[in-house]
């Protein structure tokens, strides 16, 4: 047994027999995660559940916590993670776990399985620093291989309604044959049935730009049978904002089926007025019948990919596909016009920024690392050319990689969104660690800062939500929209994902510029019964679960 010290006392039972629990939480100030006011209690763990609560319980156990001082909540759920190639490499994901995360849920449009050599040839892109051989056939296998090789969070996923479309048509524009579409169901139907938590779409990114409403109805159809979500990055979150929430509302409809809105943003000065007229189209959705939530995360920088900057058209047929149409010197014009002036039809992530000033590069290969943290206008400097240039100069470099953070909302609308009651919270990044292999990227800070930034920053310093409120965002509200059962909530018979911390402290370190610091006041995260994190140290136990909807 591993003996930790710690400012907050933790004691090993000693003595004859079995212990009666497995873990004693002594005079906790609990916010069970209901929404219901703080109370104070003591709470006995065994078998990695919540075994009683109550004033001055009595019984031995092999461990205690005094968490006189402190708040003790469920465990939070990010509801949007990408931490799921980088758990391969170390399940400890300790950028995910310090900052009080116990379940992640994956698969963004993409998702980690069904895999055949088309899916896997993409993938095989995505983290190279890891070396991940994606050598498993189904997503519901990937999940139980993680949780055998071992990792320190639950986690689960939707199935990708991009890589099904990969699995069966590539990378092409254009639409699914019926025949393709009755096997691209199928592959959603065997995920479904294997506990996959719904379908889920990222239309701004190709494939996934080239799949219609039909198509992505059709699959969402089939979610809707086994109680699964439809959540989506929307076909536009900028000029075309309006119309794509109409497609999402559509879908849902159609296909009957629980809608979540991924990181729901109005992006691009011109668009920051269109949020009150988006939220009125979603709440008069909700009065109508349809369950449709949203996430969010608390920063005016989203990240992504630097080819988010190129229209779909040019990247038809992949990354390579790409690269020669920018060596073509009138298509690489072509592409510099429309990245200068097209507004509609298209995400154009470098006008929705408003110009290079305000996109910061974040991963570049070992070759142009030097560049990273560097905005694409200090770049334009360094190199003496013109910003687009310079972006399309870089993605040759890159081989049609590379990562950037985009500042395109304002705070204002952060905090609106964060009032609603439908909506919850998400990292929508990568796993990190301040040293090794894990830290040579320069990431958007809410890797490491996402839910401390909310209860330091606008739950405690700025008021915008009361602390219950958010903790039930964090953990009961997405635990209930996924269908998690005995999860999210501070109960008898719940699983024991557990945070303490203290409200007075916690807050996000992690800034743009210096992103990989762990967060401050979170003293322990309880996983399974289990303790991961005591006073800022991971301790090395890996006690996740992968979670299947029932």
């Amino acid at each position: 047994m591993q003996y930790i010290i710690c400012l907050i006392s933790l004691v090993i039972f000693i003595g004859c027999g079995s212990p009666d629990y497995d873990l004693f939480i002594k005079n906790a100030n609990i916010i069970d995660g209901s929404g219901s006011a703080a109370y104070n209690a003591d709470i006995a763990i065994k078998d990695g559940k919540i075994a009683e609560i109550g004033k001055n319980l009595s019984g031995s156990s092999k461990s205690l916590i005094d968490a006189k001082g402190l708040t003790v909540s469920p465990g939070f759920v990010d509801m949007l993670s990408w931490a799921c190639g980088p758990i391969l490499y170390d399940g400890n994901v300790e950028s995910v776990v310090q900052q009080g995360i116990t379940t992640a849920i994956f698969g963004e449009g993409w998702s980690m399985g069904p895999v055949n050599d088309s899916v896997r040839a993409e993938m095989m892109d995505w983290w190279p620093e890891y070396e991940i051989q994606y050598n498993w056939e189904t997503l519901a296998d990937y999940l139980k291989y993680v949780e055998e090789k071992g990792t320190s969070v639950n986690i689960g996923s939707y199935v990708g309604a991009t890589t099904i479309r990969m699995f069966e048509i590539g990378f092409k524009d254009r639409k699914a044959t019926e025949e393709e579409l009755q096997r691209m169901k199928e592959l959603v139907r065997i995920e479904m049935e294997a506990g996959a938590f719904g379908l889920a779409s990222s239309l701004v990114y190709t494939p996934a730009f080239y799949a219609d409403t039909h198509e992505l109805t059709e699959l969402a159809k089939v979610a809707a049978e086994y109680g699964g979500v439809y959540a989506s990055h929307l076909r536009s979150e900028s000029s075309d904002f309006f119309s794509a929430i109409d497609e999402f509302i559509e879908i849902c409809t159609n296909a009957g089926i629980s809608g979540e809105i991924y990181h729901l943003k109005a992006a691009g000065k011109e668009n920051w007025d269109k949020l009150d007229k988006a939220i009125k189209k979603i709440e008069n959705a909700r009065k109508e019948g349809l369950n449709i939530t949203a996430d969010i995360y608390p920063y005016t920088a989203g990240a992504t990919g630097l080819s988010a900057m190129i229209p779909p058209w040019a990247k038809d047929g992949g990354s390579d596909a790409l690269v020669e149409r920018l060596k073509n010197p009138a298509i690489r014009m072509k592409i510099k016009l429309q990245i200068q002036t097209s507004f509609t039809g298209w995400e154009n992530f470098y006008w929705m920024a408003g110009g290079g000033e305000n996109i910061m590069v974040s991963y570049l290969s070992e070759k142009n690392k030097n560049l990273q943290g560097k905005t694409i206008a200090d770049i334009a400097k360094i190199r003496n050319k013109d910003e687009v240039d310079t972006i399309l100069d870089l993605l040759i470099e890159e081989s049609g990689g590379g990562g950037g953070i985009y500042f395109i909302m304002p705070e204002k609308n952060v905090i609106k969104k964060m009032q609603l009651p439908w909506v919850t919270f998400c990292t929508d990044e990568d796993a990190y660690k301040p040293v090794g292999l894990m830290s040579k990227r320069n990431p958007h800070p809410r890797s490491y800062g996402t839910f401390p930034r909310i209860l330091g920053k606008y739950v405690r310093d700025e008021n915008v939500i009361s602390l219950e409120e958010a903790i039930k965002k964090m953990t009961h509200l997405p635990a209930s929209k996924l269908g998690l059962k005995n999860r999210g909530l501070i109960k008898k018979g719940y699983a024991a994902d557990i945070n303490i911390f203290d409200p007075e402290k916690i807050i996000d370190k992690a800034t743009y510029t210096e992103p990989h610091q762990f967060p401050e006041g979170i003293s322990f995260v309880i996983v399974n019964g289990m303790i991961v994190v005591n006073n800022g140290k991971h301790t090395g136990a890996q006690p996740g679960k992968a979670l299947f909807k029932n």
